[in-house]
């Protein structure tokens, strides 16, 4: 049995943002019951040369947002990175789990020998579809919405290993 690139991807991205949206959700009701700005936490971080709670959550929409494209040869929406409360944070969520549902498996299966190629300033990464989608994607997807869980459980925020698996 073989399992498709969208069936590889997609679900494993829903559900994960799901997840993270609920953190996010909790990580509000914490800090109501506490009495303090949820949107403090934004701006937290692990360590001092660490991206903030903002940008994990950034990096993990738009690994998502962008493996979809890139495998189904579309064109991911733009999202300015500019997110400074937890309600955008969320807004962003749910606009990376609109478009992840939009792009039909047909689009995404078959991907696998799909050339992928990143551009960066200092040069670029090219990879074949299954490699890039299980060998850089979906590990860098995960280690942004762990890396989420951790800083909000590092400010106290009452998260167990559920919270992260979910299945919301």
């Amino acid at each position: 049995m073989s399992i498709s690139m969208h069936k590889a991807s997609a679900p494993v991205f829903l559900r994960m943002l799901g997840n993270l949206d609920a953190l996010l959700e909790k990580a509000e009701k914490y800090a109501k019951e506490r009495g303090f700005d949820a949107n403090l936490l934004v701006t937290s971080r692990l360590a001092p040369d660490m991206r903030p709670l903002s940008a994990q959550i950034q990096f993990a929409s738009d690994s998502a947002k962008f493996a979809m494209s890139r495998l189904s040869g579309g064109t991911a929406p733009p999202m300015a990175d500019t997110e400074t409360t937890i309600a955008e944070l969320r807004e962003r969520i749910a606009k990376t789990v609109d478009y992840v549902k939009s792009v039909p498996a047909s689009a995404v299966d078959g991907s696998e020998e799909r050339e992928i190629v990143m551009k960066f300033p200092n040069g670029e990464m090219k990879f074949v579809g299954l490699d890039y989608l299980t060998g850089f994607v979906l590990p860098n997807f995960l280690f942004h919405v762990t890396t989420a869980y951790a800083i909000l459980r590092h400010n106290g925020v009452p998260l167990g290993k559920q919270d992260f698996l979910g299945g919301r």
